[in-house]
């Protein structure tokens, strides 16, 4: 059997989708599974073991970005899929899922895109409390899937070797030791309505210093605000001589240094589900998403809290706009409340072993 798998856009989307790929190389241990995915997001599954092929779909523009799916969409049919799954149901997506000739066609019941499956399945709500995994997970009930377990079914990314070494070669030059409590804090996301302030990204790093001095902090921000660690830093300096790194990182890198933190900070957003696929303690700041829909998926021995303002009558939202105004989702989460949070990962992180975090 030749399965097709097409999932673009988002990294954290990719990363959700993962538990679906153990779960079909399960079900069918000798089919091919190929994966259509966006540049961005392709190093969460080039080296999946799950997978037999992984497409790159470019992102291009206009006629350019026609020419290209066009000449995609005929190598997807000439490959004679028996299966084609669409993990996102994005216009793209739909038209490549249907084009690909499969026929099999699995997708979510949308507007004006439901006839391109042959088995449609219901959307559920955007803004529902359902985790995006199970979300996702519906999409194999046409196939007879089993329910989904997160400590059989965790979300998952195979560390890559280059990238662990420029990790390491990076860390030591910045002054850091094998032993060293390491705080990895993504400080930025994609979208500005999951940005938790800098000032206090700041006063929660001096807290934290101030509790152990031998703790070091590597800040990073991705691309859509990429100087944002930096900015950070400087706060930093300016209020604690916490001993603080920021830098740019690539996927694969994010991944390697996720693994070697001691706790991970961060919104929801990318990032965090990378980390996520590792067994370090995860504290994840939720603005106007529910953690419901986005705390890590994995083994629950490894440690996960959520941090967020509480219930507010806007909250979740669309993230399109901020009816209140204020973002108060976001500056209503105190530096006091994820610090006790990260104290706790940090007791969490001494109970667990990195043998047994790392096979969690």
């Amino acid at each position: 059997m030749k399965i097709l798998l097409v999932r673009l856009r988002l990294l954290g989307d990719v990363v959700f989708t993962t538990p679906l790929l153990r779960a079909l190389r399960r079900q069918y241990p000798d089919a091919h599974l190929t994966y259509v995915v966006e540049p961005a997001a392709e190093p969460v599954v080039r080296d999946n073991p799950h997978l037999n092929r992984v497409i790159v779909a470019p992102r291009g523009r206009g006629i350019a970005r026609l020419r290209n799916d066009v000449v995609l969409a005929r190598m997807l049919r000439h490959e004679r899929f028996d299966v084609a799954i669409d993990l996102h149901g994005g216009p793209r997506g739909a038209w490549l899922t249907w084009a690909s000739g499969a026929p099999r066609r699995i997708g979510y019941t949308t507007a004006g895109r439901t006839w391109m499956y042959t088995h449609p399945v219901p959307r559920p709500a955007d803004l529902s409390g359902r985790h995006s995994v199970l979300k996702q997970w519906e999409l194999l009930g046409p196939l007879g899937a089993a329910a989904c377990d997160p400590a059989r079914d965790a979300v998952e990314m195979p560390e890559d070797a280059g990238g662990a070494a420029r990790v390491a070669d990076r860390l030591r030059a910045a002054g850091v030791r094998d032993d060293d409590p390491l705080v990895l804090l993504h400080v930025s996301a994609g979208n500005p309505f999951r940005r938790w302030p800098l000032e206090s990204f700041a006063a929660l790093v001096s807290q934290l210093a101030a509790r152990d001095p031998k703790r070091r902090f590597v800040l990073t921000a991705g691309p859509s605000d990429a100087d944002a660690a930096q900015r950070l830093a400087d706060r930093i300096h300016a209020i604690s001589a916490a001993h603080v790194i920021p830098g740019t990182f690539d996927i694969a890198e994010l991944r390697a240094l996720a693994a070697r933190a001691t706790v991970y900070i961060g919104g929801d957003s990318g990032p965090m589900h990378i980390a996520a696929t590792t067994g370090t303690p995860v504290v994840g700041l939720f603005g106007p998403t529910l953690a419901e829909r986005s705390l890590p998926w994995r083994s629950p021995r490894l440690f996960a809290e959520a941090v967020d303002a509480g219930p507010l009558p806007c909250r979740p939202c669309r993230q399109r706009t901020c009816e209140p105004g204020d973002f108060r989702c976001l500056t209503g989460i105190t530096p006091e409340r994820v610090a006790a949070a990260a104290e706790r990962a940090f007791a969490a992180a001494g109970r667990l072993t990195r043998p047994e975090a790392m096979h969690a």
